[in-house]
């Protein structure tokens, strides 16, 4: 009995330790794999949260806007129009 608490006492927080440092390490490389080099025709304009399992999606794609639906299933594509800049006449802020 007396072997389990100390082989308790010195693994538990060295378990503690990595988890931690674990952590850290996947927020400090989050940054370097989501971001890409150069500009890109794809991109994420707004999400919602529908259900735990459902989620709305607007992804902005060559001057066009998809609204998806986003499930365990897969992706639906629910409408697409112009990309909002489009209809505006391209003035963003000016």
């Amino acid at each position: 009995m007396l072997w389990y608490i100390a082989k308790l006492i010195v693994l538990l927080p060295l378990i503690g330790v990595m988890v931690w440092g674990s952590l850290r390490l996947a927020r400090r490389l989050e940054g370097r794999f989501a971001a890409s080099e150069g500009p890109s025709a794809l991109r994420i304009v707004e999400t919602r949260m529908l259900s735990p399992t459902m989620r709305l999606a607007v992804i902005a794609f060559h001057d066009r806007e998809i609204l998806v639906s986003t499930s365990r299933q897969g992706l639906v594509r629910l409408a697409e129009g112009p990309a909002r800049g489009a209809r505006e006449g391209g003035n963003h802020g000016a």
